[in-house]
């Protein structure tokens, strides 16, 4: 444990930079920002335009600690997805610019649940393999995307996450890359994770036809939302092929 604690000490600091903005789902982010701030070598940051507060879709202020323009050079960015503010963040060219950039000389360029959506709006995940909520995979599709039902995907350098709660998986996969699997294993023990959820209604396999046709009643509006702007990027990004 001592040799594995002066390696970590003598291991080169990490960049890592979460694409945050407004109605980003807060848990999309935390979730792998929790596992990701745990090696001492990793410095994390939270990426926007401006350094002014911003609210999460659940209603949580996030505050950015780093701009578009201030951001050093990130050895991995990750993209969360969002609410109804994603449908802006997919056509904002400041967003797809920043990650292009940023994607030219990243180690990994990442996601958690429908922030794939985004990176393929910025051509960054078409002729790879990934995943995204369930919800919207048929969507990630139309961008081009090789969808797979997974909780991690893994395709060179592109890791992506599925539904929200993935995160802490998707974190975790990415200590193992970057500091080793002792380091992701002592990051799982310190959040003492080893979920046992009350239901087993976590995929629409188990929750059943009683569950997932009201919850997809009930989200309508957002999907046909995501929908048209999917339909957008697709004729967007048809134009610049």
């Amino acid at each position: 444990m001592i040799e594995l604690s002066k390696q970590l000490k003598a291991m080169t600091q990490l960049q890592i930079g979460f694409l945050i903005y407004p109605g980003v789902v807060q848990l999309d982010v935390m979730g792998a920002y929790q596992v990701l701030a745990f090696p001492p070598n990793t410095q994390v940051h939270l990426i926007w335009k401006t350094l002014t507060p911003l609210v999460s879709n659940e209603g949580l202020t996030l505050t950015p600690t780093a701009t578009f323009v201030d951001c050093p050079p990130l050895d991995l960015i990750c993209v969360p997805g969002g609410g109804l503010g994603q449908i802006e963040a997919m056509k904002d060219s400041e967003i797809l610019d920043f990650l292009q950039q940023q994607s030219e000389t990243a180690q990994y360029v990442t996601s958690v649940c429908t922030g794939s959506m985004i990176l393929a709006a910025a051509g960054l995940l078409q002729g790879y393999k990934a995943t995204c909520h369930w919800a919207f995979r048929d969507q990630l599709t139309m961008l081009g995307v090789e969808v797979m039902p997974q909780r991690v995907v893994i395709d060179r350098n592109r890791i992506t996450g599925a539904g929200v709660t993935s995160g802490i998986d998707f974190g975790l996969t990415l200590v193992g890359l970057l500091c080793g699997e002792e380091v992701a294993k002592m990051a799982q023990l310190m959040m003492e994770y080893m979920p046992e959820p009350p239901f087993n209604a976590g995929k629409p396999e188990t929750a059943g036809e009683e569950v997932v046709q009201p919850f997809m009643q009930l989200g309508k509006p957002m999907l046909d939302a995501f929908l048209a702007q999917t339909e957008e990027t697709v004729s967007q990004l048809q134009l610049k092929s």
